[in-house]
């Protein structure tokens, strides 16, 4: 059986259950959406803020006078809303509650924020999940937005580059130099596909939220030694309270 006639047979079985079983907005709980156009609607852009760090206040494109301090692998993280409201039940219900299907409407807000961003990319990659982990939840959810994004945008969606080659322990209440220990060294590359698949291109990484950009700089780092010639990150969240507290400390 062909990919695409797989896909289209799901895509049929799935609408005859939503005619059984309407779905329910993620973020409101009401029938018929998903995630519904006034939950949509009520999410907040980040688009004024630092372009590697995602937290400072600057003007679109630019560095923070922090990041511009720091040499990293990791060119630059944007991402589309803040990690509040209906996007944070989404996510969690993606991520926690076994809702797969809310991996369109997601990563169709990712295709969209790239968009929005101008951003440009040869391939897009999602950030892997440890092997263990991919059992326990029995999916990797940046894979099923990578998917979806990379589908919409028309770009190749590579998913055996890199892998997760050390389990870590999970990076919240961690702060950021215990974040960035923790997954130091946690990436690897596929040897084969080194040369070939990489060298000279431009990668974007994908992944449902971001708090210090620890995790996509860590997998950023063995991508720039394969040759990539940028490495970007596209993230569907980053904590509020953070962004809050950095436009404070602008103040």
């Amino acid at each position: 059986m062909s990919g695409s006639f797989r896909e289209n047979t799901q895509q049929l079985l799935q609408q005859g259950l939503d005619l059984l079983f309407p779905p329910r907005c993620a973020g409101c709980q009401r029938h018929g959406h998903l995630l519904c156009p006034a939950c949509l609607e009520s999410m907040q852009p980040c688009i004024s803020y630092c372009s590697r760090c995602g937290l400072t206040p600057v003007a679109p494109g630019e560095l923070c006078s922090a990041c511009q301090q720091i040499r990293s692998p990791l060119h630059g993280v944007h991402c589309v809303h803040l990690y509040q409201g209906p996007l944070r039940h989404a996510i969690h219900a993606l991520k926690y509650n076994g809702q797969q299907r809310l991996a369109r409407p997601l990563g169709l807000l990712l295709a969209e924020a790239f968009s929005r961003y101008h951003m440009y990319t040869d391939v897009i990659l999602p950030l892997p999940l440890h092997a263990q982990r991919q059992r326990e939840r029995g999916y990797n959810q940046a894979t099923l937005l990578a998917r979806v994004c990379a589908t919409h945008l028309k770009v190749p969606c590579l998913e055996d580059i890199i892998f997760r080659q050390r389990l870590t322990r999970p990076q919240v209440g961690l702060n950021a130099l215990e974040r960035q220990q923790n997954v130091s060294g946690a990436f690897a590359l596929t040897r084969s596909t080194w040369n070939q698949e990489l060298s000279g291109r431009r990668v974007l990484l994908i992944d449902d939220v971001s708090t210090t950009g620890a995790t996509l700089d860590a997998c950023a780092g063995p991508l720039h030694t394969a040759g990539v010639s940028e490495v970007w990150g596209l993230v569907l969240a980053k904590p509020g309270k953070l962004v809050q507290d950095a436009s404070k400390r602008m103040l």
